[in-house]
């Protein structure tokens, strides 16, 4: 559901529901790709959300300890002059951010969301199934000409 705003004739703000499947992680960037584009500064969230939504996205599918047939929602929207990233999904584990070993392998994606985002939270889902985990995201200063 792409919804935009008649004044600023760009999207403010978009939702899809995906499989949660490791492979609906390229899908997930190529739609906030997609969202970004319409957007007049769009360029200027890009490199750090589409990392932050990889990691959100693959905790999700992870860790998300709800049955494999429930779907992963994907909503993006700019309120005011940031990006706010949500990734919904229907398990009730909470995450947290632990530390890891020089040598892990895996175990660094909340680190990553703790240090990039301005901010990031975990709520629970309205109708109380499951939760939604959030990161909001301040623009990279923009370039000189």
């Amino acid at each position: 559901m792409l919804k935009t705003c008649s004044a600023a004739r760009h999207p403010r703000s978009f939702a899809a529901r995906l499989g949660s499947c490791p492979e609906s992680t390229p899908l997930a960037r190529h739609l906030l790709r997609a969202y970004l584009s319409a957007l007049p500064a769009g360029d200027r969230y890009r490199d750090v959300a589409e990392l932050l939504l990889s990691e959100l996205f693959a905790n999700a599918v992870q860790h998300g300890d709800a049955p494999d047939d429930r779907l992963i929602e994907v909503r993006f929207a700019v309120i005011g002059d940031r990006l706010r990233l949500e990734v919904h999904d229907a398990g009730t584990g909470r995450p947290t951010v632990r530390p890891a070993k020089f040598d892990d392998e895996h175990g660094r994606g909340l680190f990553l969301v703790n240090e990039l985002a301005e901010r990031w939270g975990c709520c629970p889902r309205a109708g109380g199934i499951g939760k939604f985990v959030w990161a909001l995201i301040a623009p990279a200063p923009a370039l000189a000409a």
